[in-house]
This record gives C-alpha cells, sequence and structure tokens, in this order.
C-alpha cells in the first residue's frame, strides 16, 4: 500500500512539476526529455540487472553452502549467551528462544531466505507466552525492533548493485555499512532497554556493549590519522581481506563437514538467479519513476528543499543527493533500493553521493515493512513502543551512515 502510493504520487509529481515548467517556459522541451526519460530509465535498469546477475548467483551459491555447512548454527551458539541478557525470563529452551537466533544469524550472514521465515516462527513462538494475544510483549517489542535495525555482516546485494553499476572498489561500503547497522542495532537496542528498564549493569552484557562501541571506534580513529586517500584504501583492502576470509571459512567449513558443496552452490545459485528475476519488475517500475521524476525537475526541487534545512550542518553538499534514499528505507525497501540505483546512475557509483545512499540502504532494514509484517503474524493490535524505538534505530543508523561517509569518502 505505502509503495503503491509512493509510486503514484512520483508520476503525478513529475507532471505536475513538468506543467509548471512548461508553462513558465523554463524548459520548452520537458514533456519531450520525460518521455526519453522513460525509455532511458528501463533500459538502463535492464543493463543493470544483467549486471547483477552474476555476483548474486556467485553470493546466493556461496551463502546457501554456509546454510548447509551448519556456517548459520555456529552463529546462532555464539550468539545465545547474549540472547538471554537482551531477552530477560524468556525460557532458553522455549523454540521461540531458537528460532531468534537463527533469525539474527541468518540476517547477519546476509541469507535473506532463512531469516524471513524463522523470524515469522519467532514471533508466532512469542505469541504462545503472550498473556495478552492483542498486545505486544516485551519481548516482541525487543524483537521487532532489533529485526528491523538489522545489523549486516555481509551486505552482499548492495555490493553486487555497485559491481554492476560499474564501482571500481565494490566492497569499499563492506565495512562502512557493518559501522551503520551497529549504530542502529545499538541505537534500538538501547532505546527499548530504557523504556523497558532492563538491566544495562550485567557485566557481560556492559562487556559486549563497550566492545561494539570500542572495536569499531579504535578502528575508525586509526583510518581518520591517515591521509584521505590511504584511509579509502586501507578500508577496502580490509574489506575485501575479511569478505575473502568469510569465503574461506565457508568453503573449509563444508570440506570438514564433508557437505556436498557443489551441489549446495548450485541449489543456491538457482535461487540467486530467481531472486534476480523477482526484483526485475520492481527495479524497473521504481527507476522508471525516479527518471521521469528527475526529468521534470521535480525531484531536484524536492531534495533541495530538503537540503535547505540541513545545508547549516556543514555536511557535503552532495549529502542531499542522498536523502532520498534516506527517507524511503523505513517506508520500502525495493523503493530505496530503486533510490539508491538511481543516485549511482546520476551520480556515479564511487561519488560520495552514491556511496552514501548504499550506507543508508543497507544500515537498517525496512522498518514499517518489518513491523507490519511481524506483528501481523503475531496477530498484535497494540505495538507499544515498537515503532518510536525502531524509528530511533533507523535515526542512529542514518547518523552513523552519515559520519563513516564523511570520514572514509568525502
Amino acid at each position: 500500500m505505502v509503495l503503491n502510493f509512493v509510486w503514484l504520487s512520483m508520476f503525478f509529481l513529475a507532471g505536475a512539476f513538468g506543467l509548471l515548467r512548461w508553462l513558465d517556459g523554463a524548459d520548452p522541451i520537458v514533456f519531450e526529455e520525460m518521455t526519453k526519460a522513460l525509455f532511458d530509465s528501463a533500459q538502463s535498469a535492464v543493463m543493470l540487472l544483467i549486471g547483477l546477475a552474476g555476483s548474486l548467483i556467485f553470493w546466493m551459491g556461496l551463502l546457501k553452502i554456509a546454510e548447509a555447512a551448519g556456517a548459520v548454527q555456529r552463529v546462532a551458539r555464539l550468539m545465545s549467551p547474549l540472547l538471554r541478557r537482551v531477552f530477560p525470563g524468556l525460557p532458553m529452551e522455549h523454540p521461540a528462544a531458537g528460532a531468534m537466533v537463527l533469525n539474527f544469524a541468518a540476517n547477519a550472514l546476509g541469507i535473506d531466505n532463512a531469516a524471513t521465515p524463522t523470524g515469522l516462527k519467532a514471533m508466532r513462538e512469542l505469541q504462545t507466552l503472550n498473556p495478552t494475544p492483542d498486545v505486544a510483549t516485551n519481548h516482541q517489542v525487543m524483537f521487532m525492533v532489533l529485526h528491523a535495525a538489522s545489523l549486516t555482516l555481509f551486505p552482499i546485494g548492495i555490493i553486487a548493485l555497485r559491481a554492476a553499476a560499474g564501482a571500481a572498489q565494490p566492497a569499499d561500503v563492506f565495512l562502512p555499512i557493518l559501522f551503520a547497522s551497529l549504530c542502529s542495532a545499538l541505537g534500538g537496542f538501547l532505546a527499548v532497554a530504557i523504556v523497558q528498564r532492563l538491566r544495562l549493569a550485567d557485566p557481560w552484557l556492559l562487556a559486549m556493549l563497550a566492545l561494539a562501541i570500542l572495536v569499531p571506534g579504535i578502528a575508525l580513529w586509526a583510518l581518520s590519522r591517515l591521509p584521505a586517500a590511504q584511509m579509502q584504501t586501507l578500508s577496502s583492502q580490509l574489506a575485501g581481506a575479511l569478505l575473502f576470509a568469510a569465503i574461506l571459512w565457508f568453503l573449509g567449513l563444508a570440506a570438514w563437514k564433508r557437505v556436498d558443496a557443489w551441489s549446495a552452490f548450485i541449489e543456491g545459485a538457482r535461487e540467486g538467479l530467481a531472486s534476480t528475476i523477482q526484483i526485475a519488475p520492481y527495479l524497473v517500475a521504481m527507476l522508471v519513476a525516479i527518471g521521469v521524476l528527475r526529468a521534470s525537475g521535480g525531484l531536484d526541487e524536492i531534495v533541495g528543499g530538503l537540503w535547505s534545512m540541513l545545508s547549516w550542518t556543514g555536511l557535503p553538499a552532495q549529502t542531499a543527493d542522498a536523502l532520498p534514499t534516506m527517507l524511503m528505507k523505513p517506508l520500502s525497501g525495493s523503493g530505496a533500493r530503486g533510490l539508491m540505483v538511481e543516485t549511482m546512475h546520476s551520480f556515479g557509483a564511487d561519488s560520495f553521493a552514491g556511496r552514501l545512499a548504499c550506507l543508508f540502504q543497507g544500515g537498517t532494514d525496512t522498518t514499517f515493512y518489518v513491523i507490519s509484517l511481524y506483528s501481523g503474524a503475531a496477530g498484535l493490535k497494540r505495538l507499544r513502543h515498537t515503532l518510536p524505538c525502531a524509528l530511533i534505530a533507523d535515526l542512529a543508523g542514518f547518523v552513523g551512515a552519515l559520519a563513516i561517509a564523511v570520514l572514509l569518502f568525502r
């Protein structure tokens, strides 16, 4: 419903802005430019999808090997001590605990096809412990907010789109997205913890929070002391090394457990091809709408209005070009993806705006969709503090994305 409203609004706004520009003589051929943008944007979307297919097929195959080799379960076991502190009072032997751990692990590893089913199962299992079936429990609120924050270790889809858009080093956003999503997860957790009055003084929990803050903080401090070019190069090299280490871990684990890695890869690769075909209509539809809105001059007017409220901050002027992706992300994942791709197409994949749009896209999940999906699965009507805390998580992720983008890519 939200995406339908946004999509239609883009065309109607494009028509209105185009008419105004034509009437006042600012652009006599504006409608010709808008019509041309329809076809150019559709063609660009198809060319982008061709480039995306190869990367997505490979990574989906690789992640299927990771899933078959038990990487998700290993990450889940590592996360279980944290789960006991974040969800106090939840019986660890309850099926909800296992489903939540698997959901967080799958999200972190980028295995979306495993994350959604386990997330829905977690909400339904948590609902069996709910004494008031139409009101979200503390555990359900925390779970939805943390899922909406979406801590991301491997933003494979974004890296693939950057590669398809011609980025010189597609993985250079790997660590920045990790930092932005960590900010989002911490912001969401602390917001819920304060409202629910959780015991934050737990030594183990404090140690984990300190580690989550200090390690990225020290790394960023070290990077900030380097010249800009060297800082970017080192960040990209480190990201590449970590990604390849993960590949070797997945393959090594599969070899050790005698998993048929080849068959698993082929199965995952087929899912990757299916995913490419699945997103094609969404990407074409959104890129065409954005292209027409930009050709009408409407997008520039909207961005200019937003930037006039933020220009006093001293942020780079190109920040304005990435703001539409930030505003769209809580509402629609596919809409934000389309805006991110269009930003890279218009300003360059390696531009500040192009990279910042990727960080906005990868730093959080689609808040309204996640909350609607999971609350609907459990039949909840009153969500209490879920939405405000999830929006705080979004804000923390966006601020983190801006900070790391200015540090590394300015």
